[in-house]
């Protein structure tokens, strides 16, 4: 008979297990975010496509992606989508993420 020693243990690890069998099978899209890169080059290439200064917003919108994997959608706005992204300032104060 197994004893509350044995018995707590056992069912962490049976749940764990189940945690790791579900995130395996899920589908790319629904995989967490953390694990894979997105293709940042593409997504602010988009992101600043209509960019009066489009070198500058490259180079900001690069650096962003890289440190949040995330782009919002589109061209402007949408900062809700990326929080980090939206939150990420310059050292006087103002929005770095274009």
């Amino acid at each position: 008979m197994a004893t509350a020693k044995t018995t707590m243990p056992l069912a962490i690890l049976c749940l764990l297990l189940l945690l790791e069998v579900h995130i395996c099978s899920c589908s790319p899209a629904e995989q967490p975010v953390g694990d894979h890169k997105i293709d940042c080059k593409s997504k602010c290439n988009y992101r600043c496509s209509k960019a009066s200064r489009h070198k500058m917003c490259i180079r900001a919108c690069n650096t962003c992606c890289h440190r949040c994997n995330c782009v919002p959608p589109g061209t402007s706005g949408h900062e809700d989508v990326c929080p980090c992204y939206a939150n990420m300032t310059t050292h006087r104060g103002r929005h770095k993420c274009p």
